[in-house]
């Protein structure tokens, strides 16, 4: 699966939620690897903030992202447009805003979306770089009682529970199985308030923007009628008598439970600051933006210490190549032949596997006492694995060799021992040109990279 961006810019305009000013932000494409970015081009130098969890600055009634440490250099409400980008598949996108956060629109993700849509997306050439969830990760908040947890899963899916001490909105669920019905089953949903928070929230200097069009307001608490005008007056709203609980919306709810579907809508949002795609199922009990993004900020964390993942290793799925198919395709025999199978292939990458056992013969010298594979021999097994991605590119590639040129930038991490199994994951880094390639190789024992390099290889072909 290639990267994607969009096909043609789209701008939408509408008030801040919380600044109440009319803004403009523009959605534009983006180059391959760019990630997600916003572009404060009101401010002087017009800088642009990357949107990641270690950027989040702030999570009170939205999710703020900041640069630097400045405190001008900000953008609040974030998340909408990060959902409906990460839910598009989108990878790549510049956002241009005129000011400190982005319009609320309608209080859902539809309007991106549905700009989204029109605008189109296009496929690039840099791979998708998803994260896959390998064991469960959990975060609580006993104090609030916020719970949150990723399970490992062949897909991204998302399960959330939202739980209020109101007689309005108490227990709801909803869920997302398929990240393509988002458009349908999510986007549309709302943020909401309960009128009992519009004062101090105003009082905070939050929602100035908020109306009864952009936000499900929910009437749960008596309030005499003197009270409800004032709340009326802080939002710009004509006076509305209310005589019972429930929702007090001019427009009816797009579902039955579309708290708990912007709640999930939020997740989504906040999740995509992860800065890739995710392969895993996200369950959520009483969610907020403060657990999400601290969730968001923890795998941050892990992709920051060891930016390429370790290939997933199945030994129970049938290889692609097996050591018979190899030998057919490299030249080396006993005991040089360094790949045993490989289990994944893309058109810019290859995944090899390397069972390293005692009987190897250079254990023989390397050392007695003390068996280490050798360095060298984990950059030739690299050489070969990346070899088979060349051959992938020619026809008949039997008639063809492939051979180093060059090999930059070798970090040695760990030592590799009887019993071991290497996983080696090569790429291009550039585009094979002239029969010339450039390639990116990684070593893998478990989960921790133990050697990686760059190298040039020649593809020749055999007379």
């Amino acid at each position: 699966m290639n990267q994607l961006t969009l096909n043609a810019p789209f701008t939408l305009s509408g008030k801040g939620l919380h600044t109440g000013r009319q803004l403009t932000a523009e959605f534009c494409p983006a180059p391959d690897n760019h990630g997600y970015k916003i572009q404060r081009i009101d401010l002087e130098d017009q800088p642009v903030i990357d949107c990641l969890a270690e950027n989040v600055i702030a999570t009170n009634r939205g999710t703020v992202l900041g640069k630097g440490g400045k405190a001008d250099i900000t953008v609040s409400t974030v998340e909408h447009a990060m959902a409906a980008l990460y839910a598009s598949g989108i990878d790549n996108c510049l956002i241009k805003v005129d000011g400190p956060e982005l319009p609320i629109l309608d209080g859902s993700a539809k309007p991106i979306i549905d700009a989204i849509a029109a605008s189109g997306t296009t496929e690039q050439k840099a791979e998708k770089d998803f994260y896959v969830i390998k064991h469960k990760i959990e975060l609580s908040d006993p104090e609030t009682g916020s719970k949150i947890m990723i399970l490992p899963d062949d897909e991204f899916s998302v399960e959330v529970k939202v739980n209020f001490n109101s007689p309005v909105l108490a227990n709801q669920y909803a869920s997302l199985e398929q990240v393509e019905d988002f458009a349908t089953e999510i986007a549309p949903a709302r943020t909401f308030v309960f009128v009992r928070e519009i004062e101090p929230l105003v009082s905070g200097g939050l929602i100035k923007g908020g109306d009864l069009d952009n936000a499900i307001v929910i009437y749960d608490s008596p309030m005499d009628a003197e009270a409800l005008n004032a709340v009326a007056d802080l939002m710009g709203v004509e006076h509305r008598k209310v005589d019972s609980f429930g929702y007090i919306n001019t427009t009816p709810l797009q579902f039955d439970n579309e708290p708990a579907r912007h709640k999930l809508l939020d997740v989504i949002g906040d999740i995509a600051l992860i800065g890739r795609p995710l392969k895993g199922k996200v369950i959520a009990t009483k969610p907020g933006h403060t657990i999400n993004t601290k969730l968001a900020k923890n795998i941050r964390r892990d992709i920051k210490r060891q930016e390429v993942q370790a290939p997933v290793y199945d030994p129970n799925k049938e290889p692609l190549m097996d050591n018979n198919q190899i030998r057919e395709l490299l030249p080396h025999r006993y005991p040089f032949l360094l790949v045993d199978k490989v289990i994944e292939k893309g058109a810019q990458y290859i995944v090899g596997v390397k069972n390293v056992t005692t009987n190897e013969p250079f254990f023989q010298g390397h050392f007695p006492q003390e068996p280490v594979m050798p360095g060298v021999l984990m950059v030739e097994a690299m050489a070969q694995t990346g070899g088979l991605l060349v051959l992938s590119t020619v026809d008949e590639p039997e008639r063809y060799s492939t051979y180093f040129m060059k090999i930059d930038n070798v970090k040695f991490r760990q030592k590799v021992v009887p019993g071991d199994t290497l996983i080696f994951h090569v790429s291009f880094m550039t585009e094979l040109r002239r029969g010339m390639a450039v390639m990116k190789g990684y070593a893998f024992v478990g989960e921790k990279i133990v050697c990686e390099c760059e190298f040039m290889a020649q593809i020749i072909k055999n007379k």
